[in-house]
């Protein structure tokens, strides 16, 4: 029996009736329970299943001959008497996160214990809405799955999250913004492509899931994750918990319609925050920066300005290239006056800047600060702190990989309680 197989035996309610479901049920608080407290002996664990001890070990020794659970030996216990002490087996299972950019595609692959076995970043890729984008995408998967040590084997790859930018359904697994040319969803036809169970889950709610499990946030539960990167997205999280809304395409904050111009947003409307504070718009800004005669040293590496990238400026930026510094503190103003909307409207306990942009650290985030003061109401500011990713491109990968695990394991519960280990 492939461990596919056997984790279906586990989770698949729908296979089972009376005792076989009640020992499933039991198997998933097992798992759960060694998830959070990292090794356990029967008595806990029995305690926490409020089950016998000889049905505790039954459950366990069934676990372990299936090496999902494994013996990590004895230690010292309060009564003097070395227990047994049992854990979850790091290679028994493997979860592939893919994180989609517009120029390039982030890999990761964790463990069973969510340990970060192996990952790959900035493979080059052209996000486009076309079957070729889609078929390139597909390799890259297959590649990295090709590529991986001699160890892990496909059939252990349980399952595989992967993030895409704007109105993702993580439901029924379509994509409303790209690769939707079939009628069965972009998850299912990923799906048999590959040969692994697919989910899709928008790229900003992916990433801020990645912070809030791994990253630098330690007792806050009301978090706002902002994405900017090419476009501005954003992850909501309420009690620790992803906010979807009602159809599942809650945090777009980048088409809040904050200004009055007539720049035609990619969302087809004007005057959105995308428009005047994200990658796209320090990018056109630049271009008509240089058209009018602005120098930067870009254009040494340059020949046709069209060929500058976000990930350009910012290296220039860090070089201390004027004109690049001077944009980003333009576009931050504006971002920070969205930001402060925000603040007034959710008083969140923390904010954390992410995606390409938030690599610029301080050239980004001192304006943004600054407009956050002067537009947000005192009173409520106060409260909330403002911090840079510190996963940086590992965020999305994470996220998804943690996602996808979930979605497998056992709902939602697996992931009620950050687990920082591993990373």
């Amino acid at each position: 029996m492939t461990k596919s197989q056997l984790f279906s035996d586990v989770f698949d309610e729908n296979q089972s009736s009376g005792v076989a479901l009640k020992n499933k049920e039991l198997k998933k608080i097992i798992f759960n329970f060694l998830d959070k407290v990292d090794t356990s002996s029967i008595t806990e664990l029995s305690k926490e299943l409020n089950i016998s001890v000889p049905k505790t070990t039954s459950l366990i020794n069934e676990l372990i001959k299936n090496e999902l659970i494994k013996d990590e030996g004895k230690v010292e216990s309060t009564g003097g008497r070395k227990a047994n002490m049992y854990g979850l087996v790091p290679d028994a299972c493997f979860f592939l996160g893919v994180d989609v950019k517009k120029y390039y595609i982030n890999i990761g692959l964790l463990n069973f214990k969510k340990q970060l076995v192996t990952q790959k970043n900035r493979i080059a890729f052209r996000l486009e809405n076309t079957p070729e984008s889609l078929q390139k995408l597909i390799l890259i998967i297959r590649n990295f799955i090709k590529d991986l040590p001699t160890k892990i084997k496909k059939d252990k790859i349980l399952s595989m999250g992967i993030n895409l930018s704007g109105r993702i359904n993580n439901v029924n697994g379509y994509s409303y913004s790209f690769f939707h040319f079939q009628e069965e969803p972009l998850s299912s036809y990923i799906e048999n492509q590959i040969g692994i169970r697919t989910f899709l889950e928008n790229d900003s709610r992916a990433m801020a899931l990645g912070e809030f499990y791994v990253g630098d946030i330690t007792n806050e539960k009301n978090v706002l994750f902002v994405n900017v990167d090419y476009g501005i997205g954003m992850g909501i999280l309420i009690d620790g918990k992803i906010y979807y809304g009602k159809s599942g395409f809650s945090g777009e904050f980048g088409h809040i319609p904050i200004f009055n111009n007539e720049i035609i947003c990619h969302c087809g409307k004007k005057g959105c925050l995308e428009t005047e504070a994200s990658g796209s718009a320090i990018i056109r800004l630049l271009h008509e920066k240089i058209k009018d005669g602005s120098t930067t040293s870009l254009l040494k590496k340059h020949k046709n300005i069209a060929d500058i990238t976000l990930t350009d400026i910012i290296q220039a930026a860090k070089l201390e290239d004027t004109l690049c510094i001077e944009l980003l503190a333009e576009i931050g103003e504006k971002l920070g006056r969205g930001l402060a909307t925000l603040i007034n409207i959710f008083n969140p306990e923390l904010i954390i800047l992410g995606g390409t942009l938030s690599e610029t650290e301080d050239y980004l985030g001192l304006p943004v600060k600054s407009a956050i003061n002067k537009y947000s109401l005192s009173l409520v500011n106060t409260d909330t702190q403002l911090k840079i990713s510190k996963l940086g491109e590992k965020a999305g990968f994470l996220g998804a990989c943690l996602i996808a695990r979930n979605k497998v394991l056992s709902g939602r519960a697996i992931l009620q309680t950050p687990h920082k280990k591993g990373f």
